[in-house]
């Protein structure tokens, strides 16, 4: 295990200054914390990827990252954490590689219930001899970057306890770029055999690439009602309920990028889950009012955003 991991290249996250000042967000916070990301108003549910070679993805994903098979299809294959879905997979014979400065998918990040989990399963990862695109410290949290076979990123990482963030008078939380120390998270590891993705862990947030990042403020801002919780030269970073992202977008690789087309690997969809109706019902009347195109499907509201990336609005259970 090397003692370091070379960052990914240009800041992540950096402070946002303190702007009017505001109620508490920490109001609402919770000590749990997988839930605390899961229980906002609003959270990321699951992401579906359109694939070339759905066996060998289907494989990574369970090798790698634990993640169990929920079910299997001729063209696709759902893969969770317990019993939930957190990624689906499909494939399509038309299905051409995406872009790098397509816009699309910057990283799906897995949440790991705790620190131990993170490290036990960097160990793991160690000894398949995974290859890391970088690793960070984010002040909020702590995180180690891959990407899969077809080239998707992902995150895998877990949060400090919300108690320990630094909110501003505005509302929004400050978030760094700082190195993390692998080696001493691998010593930490329990030297026992990982047993796979813990049954908490969740998709704890999802990263896009976009062509405009004021067009993506306007449109996760103004349409879909989450709160801009950090930015930086290229990017933003929404939430919902106080936590530091359920969602971010930027430009790095893609400025200008048109609509994705169908064709395309990569992200098909993901999915937002909201735990307060009658904060869907608020943001179905703003897409009402807006004219915005919303089909019903047999899992929620879907629509797409400025860029053709499918978002479904999942209702909470009855």
């Amino acid at each position: 295990m090397r003692s370091s991991v070379n960052e990914r290249s240009g800041p992540y996250f950096r402070k946002a200054p303190p702007q009017a000042a505001g109620e508490n967000p920490m109001t609402a916070a919770s000590n749990e914390l997988t839930s605390f990301a899961t229980s906002r108003p609003v959270h990321v549910g699951r992401a579906h990827l359109v694939v070339r070679d759905l066996d060998t993805m289907a494989g990574f994903y369970e090798k790698a990252l634990g993640m169990k098979r929920l079910e299997t299809s001729e063209s696709g294959v759902e893969l969770g954490a317990g019993d939930r879905v957190l990624l689906t997979l499909t494939t399509r014979g038309d299905a051409a590689p995406a872009p790098r400065n397509a816009a699309g998918l910057f990283h799906n990040a897995f949440l790991m219930p705790d620190r131990a989990e993170l490290a036990h399963w960097l160990a793991h990862a160690a000894n398949l001899g995974l290859q890391f695109d970088g690793a960070s410290d984010h002040l909020v949290s702590e995180a180690i970057y891959l990407s899969d076979p077809e080239g998707n990123g992902i995150e895998v990482y877990r949060d400090r306890k919300p108690e320990e963030w630094t909110y501003h008078a505005d509302g929004t939380v400050e978030m760094d770029t700082r190195r993390l120390d692998l080696q001493a998270l691998y010593d930490s590891a329990a030297r026992t055999p990982w047993a796979g993705m813990s049954p908490d862990a969740a998709l704890g947030h999802i990263h896009l690439q976009v062509g405009n990042v004021p067009e993506a403020d306007r449109f996760y801002e103004g349409v879909l009602g989450l709160k801009k919780m950090a930015s930086y030269p290229g990017a933003s970073f929404y939430a919902s309920g106080n936590y530091h992202h359920h969602v971010a977008a930027n430009i790095w690789n893609s400025r200008n990028a048109p609509a994705r087309t169908g064709a395309m690997t990569g992200l098909q969809d993901y999915e937002l889950a909201f735990n307060d109706k009658a904060v869907l019902d608020g943001v179905l009347a703003t897409l009402e009012g807006l004219e915005i195109k919303v089909g019903r499907t047999a899992r929620g509201y879907y629509l797409r955003d400025p860029w053709g990336i499918g978002l479904t609005l999942v209702a909470p259970a009855a």
